[in-house]
C-alpha cells in the first residue's frame, strides 16, 4: 500500500493533561505554529467531540483494530505508531482516519488523532487548529514507512 500525504491535521492527547494541538517535530512532520488559547471555544468544542468519540481507543488498541484500524508505520521517533482505517474518507472530527499510539511496555496509549488531505483544503476543517505538511509518504502493509520527495519515487515494495 502506498499513500501520498500532503497536508495533515493532528490533534494530540497528553496522558495527564488532555487534548492539545499536536506540534510534532520530526523530518516527516515539521512543527507547525504553536496553538494558542486564542483558537476559541469552537475549536475546544470540536476537540471535546473528537475526544469523546475516540475514548474507547485511549488504552485499547485491540478495539481500534477491531474497528478497522491497521498499522501503517512502525515507531516513528517523537511521534509513535500510526494506524489507518482505510474505510474513513473525508473530514469528520469524530472519525479520524489515523490513530497514533505510543507503546509503554505491554500497554498502548492513544497519543494523537490525524486527518489526512491530498491537497490543502479551501477552508480549514477546524479553524484555529495547526497544520503540517510534507510532499510524500510511502506506507506499506508491514508498517514500513519511507519518506520520498514525490510519490513516484516510492519503492514499489517495502524496503
Amino acid at each position: 500500500m502506498r499513500r501520498i500525504i500532503l497536508v495533515t491535521l493532528a490533534l494530540a492527547t497528553l496522558a495527564t493533561t488532555g487534548w492539545a494541538a499536536h506540534a510534532a517535530t520530526s523530518p516527516t512532520h515539521p512543527a507547525p505554529a504553536a496553538a494558542t488559547a486564542t483558537a476559541g471555544p469552537d475549536l475546544a468544542a470540536q476537540l471535546a467531540r473528537a475526544r469523546l468519540a475516540t475514548a474507547r481507543y485511549a488504552t485499547n488498541l485491540r478495539a481500534a483494530k477491531a474497528d478497522g484500524y491497521q498499522i501503517i508505520t512502525r515507531m516513528i521517533p517523537d511521534m509513535g505508531f500510526h494506524f489507518l482505517n482505510p474505510d474513513i474518507q473525508g473530514f469528520d472530527v469524530t472519525k479520524p482516519p489515523i490513530l497514533v499510539y505510543e507503546r509503554h511496555g505491554r500497554t498502548w496509549q492513544l497519543a494523537a488523532l490525524e486527518w489526512v488531505f491530498t491537497e490543502t483544503p479551501a477552508s480549514p476543517p477546524l479553524p484555529g487548529a495547526t497544520y503540517g505538511s510534507f510532499p510524500a509518504a510511502c506506507h506499506y502493509t508491514d508498517g514500513t514507512f519511507v519518506a520520498a520527495r514525490v510519490q513516484e519515487l516510492c519503492p514499489s515494495r517495502s524496503p
